[in-house]
């Protein structure tokens, strides 16, 4: 499943509903692949990060954070 920005333009409650639902949808073995400018959510959940830069894969962690200050 891809979900390109999510949370976007949601309430921090909302948010963490439709996050509560994708992780549900992972764990019943459905790969997420998640676009988001969400920094709280990236930190929080410490999921796989990967940042892409001009087309190239700069960083790829397991256990990543968001790594951007915005």
């Amino acid at each position: 499943m891809i979900a390109d920005e999510p949370t976007g333009n949601l309430d921090p409650d909302t948010a963490w509903s439709i996050m509560d639902i994708l992780e549900n949808i992972n764990s019943l073995g459905t790969t997420v692949i998640m676009a988001t400018h969400n920094k709280e959510i990236v930190n929080t959940l410490k999921r796989r990060v990967i940042a892409i830069e001009g087309g190239r894969i700069v960083r790829d962690e397991a256990r990543g954070n968001y790594g951007y200050e915005v």
